[in-house]
């Protein structure tokens, strides 16, 4: 018998369950449908397991320079086991407690693989959604009056570079039983720098090829440019301008070789692992798309403003629908799609207030426009930027590297962009992501009195710097 529901979701990821909550909250009847684990990607396979591995590597990098902090070790090693049983003892405890809001919120949870089907006799609409039972049990029909796709993404792959062997995506590497000895990192994006740098802590040789002729592209250039310069410090080898030759590969028993060319020059490259960094793809195959009129434009869902697809009932958030393919995204997207279908009235999300982290070591974060976007918009810039050297905090740390850049609007005052590279950045970046909600002026940033000694006064140091009165630079 079918079962009627205000809102259905396909996909119980941070978007999807975090829209669930909200429609619990707004009285609405929610059904949301899983085939995986509830919490998706990001609590199974990315943003949480990844961040475990980080952190245990970079206590074991810390223990490793504990002659800096008058304290001697000995013996020191890597117990990957115990490595991996932390991270999924991590995991479980955050997937219990999203079954948990699940039961708070009242929310009927279907474990099966959920389609959509066209107009039927359930509906003159597209939109009900059978789901394929995992435990064999009989399809569930599920007649909805709203739908939600947050179907999520997957590792992209490059063609004809297949996965298997020696050759993995951050799906394969993170349930790795061991570190490898070696390893080429193919992509120098936000994953792919954070698998390096986790990896060359636990000792790995890191090669990173990336066909940019920077890593980290997307982020401003002197936070790129600082970022190479400390993983080559750190031993990692970074070569860009370089376009992959997925036809030259070959396995060995427990090697990997493949070609690439590198600036007009085809060179070698051997390690005992290679992973496949190159970005996500959408998971909307098989979900029943092809029963509606939604659009799909380059890989992507299309929606408008509040997530609204073609048909106006079935809305999409996510990874599934391109942008930012961030979980914090999709929550907020999330949030504002099932405001919309219960007539709350949302302000549509706007994406250059949304942070951005880099779990690396260094850590990298930022929030609105790099230096370059803002000139291209047609803005004169002016920036201000203070080093971490010269922050008390960061040397009692004993992680100096790294700097704050502000970029404000020469006319207004108004703060563009903050960029920021060095210790513990990520969980300072909300203040500058506040600042930008409120149209805040560096003046206003530099006038907010940071405790000292902490790692924020560089924030306000930097905001003096923009009109050249930084204290301590």
């Amino acid at each position: 018998m079918a079962e009627e529901y205000d809102l259905i979701i396909l996909g119980g990821g941070t978007g999807g369950y975090v829209a669930a909550i909200r429609a619990s909250q707004l009285g609405l009847k929610t059904a949301l449908v899983e085939k995986g684990k509830l919490g998706g990607t990001c609590l199974h396979k990315g943003c949480i397991p990844s961040k475990a591995l980080l952190r245990s590597a970079e206590v074991y990098a810390t223990t490793k320079r504990s002659e800096e902090f008058g304290i001697s070790v000995s013996d020191v090693a890597v117990n990957f086991t115990k490595v991996q049983e932390r991270k999924n003892k991590i995991v479980e405890q955050l997937h219990k407690g999203v079954q948990h809001l699940m039961k708070q919120g009242k929310i009927d949870v279907f474990e099966g693989t959920g389609r959509i089907l066209g107009p039927s006799i359930f509906s003159p609409m597209p939109g009900t959604i059978s789901v394929e039972m995992n435990n064999g049990d009989e399809n569930a029909m599920l007649i909805p009056k709203n739908v939600i796709v947050a179907t999520g993404s997957r590792p992209r792959t490059l063609p004809g570079l297949e996965i298997g062997g020696n050759v993995m995506t951050s799906d394969e590497a993170l349930v790795m039983e061991e570190i490898p000895n070696s390893i080429i990192i193919v992509g120098g994006g936000v994953i792919g720098i954070e698998w390096a740098s986790m990896l060359s802590d636990f000792g790995a040789d890191v090669t990173v090829i990336e066909y940019a002729d920077r890593i980290i592209p997307t982020e401003d250039k002197e936070i790129s440019r600082e970022m190479q310069r400390l993983m080559k410090k750190r031993g990692v080898k970074v070569v860009t301008s370089a376009k992959v030759l997925p036809e030259t590969l070959t396995q060995a028993d427990g090697s990997v070789t493949i070609s690439a060319e590198v600036k007009g020059e085809q060179r070698e490259f051997t390690a005992a692992k290679l992973l496949v960094s190159v970005g996500r793809q959408a998971n909307i195959e098989g979900i029943g798309l092809e029963n509606t009129d939604i659009q799909v434009e380059k890989g992507y869902i299309a929606t408008n403003e509040f997530f609204q697809t073609k048909e106006s009932h079935i809305y999409a958030i996510g990874d599934v629908i391109g942008g930012l393919q961030l979980a914090h995204v999709a929550s907020h997207e999330g949030i504002v799609a099932v405001e919309h279908i219960a007539g709350q009235n949302p302000a549509p999300i706007d994406y250059s207030l949304v942070s951005k982290c880099i779990y690396s070591s260094p850590e990298a974060a930022s929030v609105g426009y790099t230096e370059e976007e803002a000139k291209e918009m047609g803005f004169k810039v002016k920036t201000g930027k203070f080093s971490f050297r010269a922050i008390g905090k960061a040397l009692v740390f004993g992680e100096a590297d790294g700097f704050v850049k502000i970029v404000a609007d020469e006319e207004t005052n108004d703060i563009l962009g903050v960029h920021m590279i060095g210790p513990h950045v990520t969980d300072m970046i909300s203040e500058a992501g506040l600042a930008r909600v409120l149209d805040a002026t560096p003046w206003e940033i530099a006038n907010t009195i940071h405790p000292h000694p902490t790692l924020s006064e560089a924030i306000g140091e930097a905001a003096l710097a923009v009109e050249g009165k930084a204290i301590h630079g």
